[in-house]
């Protein structure tokens, strides 16, 4: 039985990942958004509550997962951000692969993974996807995200492994530094190869 062809998108924050998934949804291809299935089940009366909430007490309520406490909870703790990802890596592992069976059909599907290569994804999907763009401009949309720090946003970038190195282990690597239309002919014109 054939099965669609599975490619894994990442890319560090703020290199455009969202933007580069929406054109692919936008091309009628299925995206398995990681970080929209995490926010659902850590959401009101989400699946992942209760383990949550007995591994990190006071941290979820009426209103799901307390993120700010949560946070709180897991930053400068690696023991404690492990204990975390046990808990939810898991749980998206298993609605991608509900999503793949739904999308059985599909010529192509994309799993839009932020963490891809650093939680080893990469080895489930049939190619991988950088997206990204000089580091000057993705620290210019980063840092105009609102609640955004550079300390923050230098925390996050430690947690990810480097562009290059991404972009060095990536199959296809996109550029998002151009103008919107250039990046959106790359992605229709990945498209076209990967289901030609």
């Amino acid at each position: 039985m054939s099965r669609p062809l599975v490619l894994g998108l990442t890319g560090s924050i703020g290199m455009g990942k969202s933007t580069v998934a929406a054109m692919f949804a936008d091309l009628g291809v299925p995206v398995f958004d990681a970080d929209a299935e995490v926010r659902r089940m850590q959401g009101p009366g989400g699946a992942l509550l209760p383990a949550i909430e007995a591994a990190f007490p006071g941290t979820t309520g009426p209103a799901g997962v307390d993120r700010e406490a949560l946070g709180a909870a897991v930053f400068g703790d690696a023991a404690a951000l492990t204990r975390l990802e046990a808990i939810v890596h898991p749980a998206v592992r298993a609605a991608r692969e509900a999503f793949l069976i739904e999308h059985g059909g599909a010529p192509l599907v994309v799993f839009d993974i932020p963490l891809l290569f650093e939680t080893g994804a990469d080895a489930e999907v049939d190619a991988t996807l950088v997206v990204s763009a000089p580091p000057e401009m993705q620290r210019a949309r980063v840092l105009a995200r609102p609640g955004m720090t550079p300390e923050r946003f230098a925390s996050i970038l430690a947690r990810q492994m480097p562009d290059a190195e991404k972009r060095a282990r990536a199959d296809h690597v996109i550029d998002t530094g151009r103008p919107l239309d250039q990046t959106r002919a790359a992605v229709a014109a990945l498209v076209d190869r990967l289901t030609g």
